[in-house]
């Protein structure tokens, strides 16, 4: 009795160590997309097929915006769903595995768009938008894996409202985040639409400026400013070449100019002037 009752605690420690790399391997946004999951579950209460509900994020994640909707999987493959949030769910989408009904879980993730989904040399012309699809048979389950899903026939549009202007001379992308960890750039349909044949997070984009790198030529000057301080352009005073700034705050005086009194100090801190000095 003793050998296989030790055996079995062997296996299970054996089966929980082969997790365990999984587990720690999970992402913040994954872990934001289970939070949110279950709170959108939340929101059916006596819920009717093909009716959206929205949800209630935790209060640390004021901002973001949740729903679901149920839908059997013979309607959404022949029907389609004409208008989820800012998704056109055309018909022939199916899902792995098949599920009698399933749930669109729409997240909207505002301005937590950058926190859970940094993305280095582009900027945010709209939030992130997420639709994720789970298995429907217990709206009470949590921590359910996603369903994977995939457009046989039409894409899926997304309509994103009011994004931000292009800046000009840049040109806006569709970014795709799928379930994967993988990012995939697309061009618009129009100003506002992109599409996909999956599920994931989508927002619009563009690459941000940077200012490009002066000549080496340019460059050597830069330095040199840099280590006497100011570059200094020659100038000419009467018959002399003498060294002037790019900018200067008095101008140079010629033999023959009208220059402060120097004898009386109420004169020169008015500004009056004297009779021209002239060189001995």
């Amino acid at each position: 009795m003793g050998l296989p009752f030790r055996s079995l605690t062997m296996l299970v420690l054996l089966i929980w160590f082969l997790r365990w790399p999984i587990i720690e391997a999970q992402t913040p946004a994954r872990s934001l997309d289970a939070i949110l999951q279950d709170y959108a579950y939340r929101a059916f209460v006596r819920p009717r097929t093909g009716i959206p509900y929205d949800g209630f994020p935790p209060s640390n994640l004021s901002g973001i915006q949740i729903s679901a909707i149920r839908l059997r999987s013979g309607s959404l493959y022949t029907r389609g769903v004409e208008s989820y949030k800012e998704f056109t769910i055309p018909i022939g989408v199916i899902s792995q595995p098949y599920v009698e009904r399933l749930v669109f879980v729409y997240q909207n993730l505002g301005n937590w768009s950058t926190i859970y989904y940094p993305l280095p040399g582009y900027i945010y012309l709209s939030p992130i938008l997420g639709l994720l699809a789970y298995d429907a048979s217990n709206l009470s389950a949590k921590n359910l894996p996603e369903l994977a899903i995939h457009a046989s026939e039409e894409p899926i549009s997304i309509n994103f409202p009011q994004p931000k202007p292009v800046p000009n001379g840049s040109i806006a992308e569709c970014v795709h985040f799928d379930l994967n960890g993988n990012i995939n750039f697309t061009n618009l349909v129009s100003r506002t639409i992109c599409e996909t044949f999956e599920q994931g997070h989508f927002s619009i984009v563009v690459k941000s400026s940077i200012a490009p790198s002066p000549a080496p030529k340019k460059m050597n000057k830069m330095e040199k400013a840099a280590d006497s301080g100011e570059a200094l352009q020659m100038t000419v005073v009467g018959n002399t070449k003498a060294p002037a700034a790019t900018t200067t705050r008095t101008q140079p005086t010629l033999e023959t100019e009208y220059v402060p009194c120097l004898g009386k100090s109420d004169d020169s801190i008015h500004g009056k002037f004297c009779e021209p000095l002239l060189k001995k």
